[in-house]
């Protein structure tokens, strides 16, 4: 009886910690590809865990000379473990466009894959970065 109970203990213990959300709360940074050859840009984004929901924000991005956009809220934000899941939606002189970010964590790295919708209709586009935590 002893030892059923010590395996049973054992085995919530462990599904327990499994379960845990992984603590993605902080500031992440990445170089983002360049579109169409262009050099990659060092980006930052801002999360925050509270339970199984994932907030935070992705910075504008402008093009060259002109304004930068303010940062953009995530939305639709998931934790599942060390899995997270979030969207990123924008408005520019072109429409409306949502960008999707799926990653895993492992310690203070965070594999994400990005996928954006196509250009003027075509494919989607998907890259797969590697974010460090930052210091700050």
């Amino acid at each position: 009886m002893t030892k059923k109970l010590l395996f049973v203990t054992t085995i919530l213990l462990v599904l327990a910690f499994v379960a845990v959300a992984a603590d993605v709360t902080g500031k992440w940074t990445y170089e983002a590809p360049g579109r169409g050859g262009n050099p990659g840009r060092p980006t930052t984004i801002t999360l925050k865990a509270d339970g199984n929901k994932l907030t935070g924000s992705v910075p504008g991005f402008g093009r060259p000379g002109g304004d930068t956009p303010p940062p953009s809220e995530i939305s639709n934000g998931k934790i599942d473990g060390n899995n997270i899941s979030f969207e990123v939606k924008r408005t520019t002189q072109n429409g409306e466009f949502v960008t999707k970010y799926e990653g895993t964590l492992n310690g203070d790295e965070l594999k994400l894959k990005i996928t954006r919708p196509g250009m003027n209709g075509g494919d989607p586009t998907t890259n797969e970065v590697v974010a460090k935590r930052s210091a700050t």
